[in-house]
C-alpha cells in the first residue's frame, strides 16, 4: 500500500527505511543491541551490561528486538538461555560510524563531549519524527517545494495544511529551511548532508551491501568512489606505532568495538563552523 505519492520504488524504499527507523530508535535498542555484539549471552549476563535498565524492562525489550529480528533467542534449557545476534542486526553495526560522523559534523554542540551511542540516539530521534524521512526524500530530489506541492506528495489522502506540524518541526530542528510563510521548503545543510545515513539505511534496511550506499538514486553520490573513510571512535587515543595488517576482506568492517560507543570522547570542534550552532538533539 502506497504511503506517499512517489514512484512506487520510492515510495517502498522510504517505506523500508522509516520501518527500520521505527525498530532501532525505541529509548535502549541501540544500547541492548551494542552489549550483545560480542558472543551470546545469557539474560543476567546481559541485564550486568545494562545496569539502567529497571526489573522488568530488559524482557519486553528484547522480546520486541527477537520479533523483529534483530535478536536470536537461543534455548538450550529452561534455565539456559541465551541471546545474540542475527545476521541483520549485524550488518546494522557498520551503520553506526556513518551516523556519529553525521552527528558530529552537524548537530548542536554540547558542553561536554558525548559518547557516540548518544550522538546515535540523537540522530535516529530527529529521523523517526512523523513522516520526516518522506518530507526530505521529496525535497532532496526536487530541492525546493512549497508546503501544498509537499502536502500532495506526502500525505496524498489527507488535508493538505496537515503537512504544517511535520515541517515545523523539521525546521525547528534544523533539518529544513524556509525564507518564511508562504515560501518553498528547502534542505538545510545538514538536512543535505543526510545522505550518506539515508544510503546506509536504505541499503541496509532492503538487506544489500553497504557499499551500495553511494549508489543510492537520491541520496547517494554515483560518481563517487565507494571508499568511506575508516572511522576512529575515539580521537584521544595515541596512534599505534606500527597500524597492523588489513586484509582485504576486512576493510568493510567497523573499526570500533561496542565499548568504544559508550566511552567516545569527541575532540572540541571549532564553534564557527555552524553559526546556527546545527540542528538541535
Amino acid at each position: 500500500m502506497a504511503i506517499t505519492g512517489l514512484p512506487h520504488d520510492t515510495d517502498a524504499d522510504i517505506a523500508r527505511v522509516t520501518e527500520a527507523l521505527a525498530m532501532i530508535t525505541p529509548r535502549w535498542n541501540m544500547r541492548i543491541l551494542l552489549a550483545l555484539s560480542g558472543p551470546p549471552l545469557r539474560y543476567s549476563e546481559l541485564a550486568a551490561k545494562v545496569p539502567w535498565l529497571q526489573s522488568g524492562q530488559l524482557h519486553p525489550k528484547l522480546q520486541a528486538l527477537c520479533d523483529a529480528g534483530l535478536l536470536q533467542r537461543t534455548e538450550y534449557t529452561p534455565r539456559h538461555v541465551t541471546y545474540g545476534h542475527t545476521e541483520r542486526s549485524a550488518a546494522l553495526l557498520p551503520v553506526l560510524p556513518v551516523i556519529v560522523t553525521w552527528a558530529e559534523e552537524h548537530l548542536e554542540k554540547t558542553d561536554r563531549p558525548l559518547p557516540a551511542i548518544e550522538q546515535v540516539e540523537d540522530s535516529l530521534t530527529l529521523l523517526t519524527r512523523r513522516h520526516a524521512a518522506a518530507i526530505l526524500w521529496v525535497l532532496k530530489s526536487r530541492e525546493e517545494v512549497s508546503s501544498r506541492a509537499l502536502a500532495r506528495i506526502v500525505m496524498p489522502s489527507s488535508d493538505w495544511t496537515n503537512i504544517y506540524p511535520p515541517l515545523r518541526q523539521l525546521v525547528a530542528d534544523g533539518l529544513v529551511d524556509t525564507e518564511g510563510a508562504g515560501q518553498p521548503y528547502r534542505l538545510s545543510v545538514a538536512g543535505d548532508g543526510l545522505g550518506p545515513v539515508f544510503g546506509a539505511l536504505s541499503a541496509w534496511s532492503a538487506g544489500r551491501p553497504l557499499t551500495q550506499a553511494a549508489q543510492h538514486p537520491v541520496w547517494g553520490h554515483p560518481m563517487a568512489a565507494p571508499a568511506p573513510k575508516p572511522w576512529v571512535s575515539n580521537q584521544s587515543r595515541p596512534a599505534p606505532t606500527a597500524p597492523p595488517q588489513i586484509r582485504a576482506s576486512e576493510t568493510s568492517r567497523p573499526t570500533w568495538q561496542d565499548r568504544d560507543l559508550f566511552s567516545h570522547a569527541t575532540t572540541i570542534r571549532p564553534k564557527a563552523a555552524h553559526a546556527a550552532g546545527g540542528p538541535r538533539r
